[in-house]
């Protein structure tokens, strides 16, 4: 039941439109690099939002200074989800819709919405192509994938896991 009820709050929370607020964005520049800028800015605005509510979790979690590219691992880790270009109630049907037909089926096909099932690997093969370091690439292709197969190290994966509410 928390969970439903979290995933509501979550879904409500990504109708409102913009970004994080402009000192956050800020900060957020701060810590990427200029490729992983481009692709930052390229998110929604509510995976921005999401994004420097989960670098700012894992800041209070590890203490600061964090790494920066942990850091960028928090920030980007959901970047793929921009190249559906789905906007909240598209991805919420096509979520529904994969845990009724199945994940590995609807991922297969080559529309958005199986781009946006897709998005820890085309994130992270942008994210290689900017020149990211291995462990911001790493967590954004492992981040759904079962924790036994994660190549970060256990106390930063586990932080960014805490920190990411999805």
């Amino acid at each position: 039941m928390a969970r439903t009820a979290h995933l509501v709050r979550r879904f409500l929370g990504s109708l409102r439109p913009g970004g994080p607020p402009g000192d956050e964005v800020l900060w957020v520049h701060a810590q990427l690099l200029p490729g992983e800028r481009a692709i930052w800015d390229a998110m929604s605005g509510p995976d921005r939002r999401h994004s420097v509510a989960v670098a700012r979790r894992v800041e209070s979690q590890l203490g600061t200074p964090v790494d920066r590219p942990v850091l960028a691992a928090a920030l980007l880790h959901d970047s793929g989800k921009s190249a559906s270009r789905l906007r909240t109630p598209a991805r919420v049907g096509v979520t529904l819709a994969a845990a009724v037909r199945g994940r590995e089926r609807m991922a297969a096909g080559d529309g958005r919405a199986a781009q946006y099932l897709r998005h820890d690997d085309l994130g992270a093969g942008a994210l290689e192509r900017a020149g990211s370091d291995a462990l911001t690439v790493a967590w954004t292709r492992e981040h759904h994938r079962p924790r036994s197969t994660w190549t970060v190290p256990p106390d930063i994966a586990d932080a960014l896991h805490a920190a990411d509410d999805d």
